[in-house]
């Protein structure tokens, strides 16, 4: 256990802003063999996103092993253990889901422009979507969680950007009853201004 600790981790706060968004997008913590383990799904139509999710693990964790293992059908998981991992992301791994531990953003990121870009690519790359409505490019962020929806709106505000906030209830229809309601995070001005800022890329 003590050998997984001494293991380096990057200090390159973009890097680790990045990843925090990636991880709260689609990461899962859980401990293996008392080590952490963090997986993020990356769905197979994004194959260049998920070497990116490689490739910057690597980076954050240099000397630690970045494995790929097929969670469903269309869907794989990149996968790493460090005992790093809990300080970093800023929840646990037996504490339950991220939603029952309300996962919210770290006090250091909303401390910086580009801590917040580098954290909100992570955010879109995961959970979030560029489209085209009616002829007009959106973005949208979604989550589960109130307070992760609230911030992510300021944070995206604080960079010079009107996003609105939408929740739909999903517990009206009697088959959802154990449904959490969703949390839209929505842009629709200066889009392309805000895509050149953030740079995200589902590809």
């Amino acid at each position: 256990m003590s050998y997984y600790r001494t293991l380096p981790i990057s200090d390159d706060k973009n890097l680790r802003a990045y990843i925090i968004g990636l991880a709260i997008g689609d990461g899962n913590l859980s401990r293996v063999n008392r080590t952490t383990r963090l997986r993020i799904s990356c769905d197979d139509k994004y194959p260049t996103l998920r070497k990116r999710i490689v490739k910057s693990l690597k980076l954050l964790l240099p000397n630690n092993k970045i494995g790929t293992v097929k969670n469903q059908k269309n869907c794989m998981d990149v996968y790493v253990y460090s005992n790093h991992l809990e300080n970093l992301l800023g929840w646990k791994a037996d504490n339950g889901s991220k939603f029952s531990q309300n996962v919210t953003t770290p006090k250091w990121i909303k401390e910086n422009d580009e801590y917040k870009v580098a954290y909100i690519r992570g955010l879109i790359e995961t959970d979030g979507s560029i489209y085209k409505d009616r002829g007009y490019s959106m973005v949208m962020y979604t989550t589960i969680i109130r307070d992760l929806a609230l911030e992510t709106q300021e944070l995206i505000k604080s960079l010079g950007f009107d996003a609105k906030l939408y929740e739909i209830n999903q517990k009206s229809n009697k088959y959802n009853y154990n449904r959490q309601n969703l949390y839209h995070v929505r842009l629709s001005k200066d889009v392309q201004k805000f895509l050149d800022l953030v740079q995200p890329n589902k590809s």
